[in-house]
């Protein structure tokens, strides 16, 4: 199947792209639309479903979209739905990969062991037809690590630490990391489901 993934960030369509071996993922630039959408839901699945609705009206195509947020314990599940934002209201900006994690880590000083936990959730919404809507989401448990590590991956990757693997995201080939993430286990769902549409069950 075709599908117009609602992102402008390659390594999103890569990583996405790789999960949904079989099927084949369009930007919207490619097709010539020019799509932007204001994530002000409360919560991933809001934000998934409104990009993904929102792209279906542009390009009357098949679409999927994502929200991931990444929750932690410690500072009461921020920065949730504003993931990507982190520190935009503290900076008067939005920071790019790096100095967010940097924000991250100030933050969690003094933070040590078990409340150190936290988990990515990552809500995938796929729209065939405006009558035809499903959402799926599923998390990564994990902890924050007490400094980055690791050159693979992409956003906080490199402070998200694993403790059944002993490294952190950022450490995991993509290989090992599109078996086990949030946004693999969502992916996962949604590759069944249209798997299945298109055997006709």
């Amino acid at each position: 199947m075709e599908l117009v993934f609602a992102t402008q960030n390659l390594h999103k369509k890569d990583e996405m792209e790789a999960l949904l071996k079989g099927h084949t993922l369009i930007m919207p630039r490619q097709l010539s639309v020019d799509y932007s959408f204001d994530e002000t839901g409360s919560t991933l699945i809001e934000n998934a479903l409104g990009k993904a609705m929102h792209l279906y009206r542009l390009c009357k195509r098949p679409t999927i979209a994502d929200d991931t947020g990444l929750f932690i314990d410690a500072l009461g599940g921020n920065p949730g739905v504003r993931t990507a934002r982190y520190g935009e209201d503290h900076f008067g900006r939005l920071l790019e990969s790096h100095e967010r994690n940097e924000y991250l880590l100030e933050n969690m000083k003094g933070i040590t062991g078990s409340a150190r936990s936290a988990r990515f959730a990552c809500a995938l919404a796929l729209v065939l037809d405006t009558q035809r809507i499903f959402v799926f989401q599923e998390t990564l448990e994990g902890m924050i690590a007490s400094e980055p590590d690791g050159r693979e991956g992409f956003g906080y990757d490199p402070v998200f630490y694993l403790p059944s693997q002993g490294r952190t995201l950022a450490q995991l080939s993509s290989e090992e990391k599109n078996s086990i993430s949030h946004r693999a286990r969502s992916a996962k769902a949604l590759l069944a489901l249209i798997d299945s549409f298109e055997k006709g069950d």
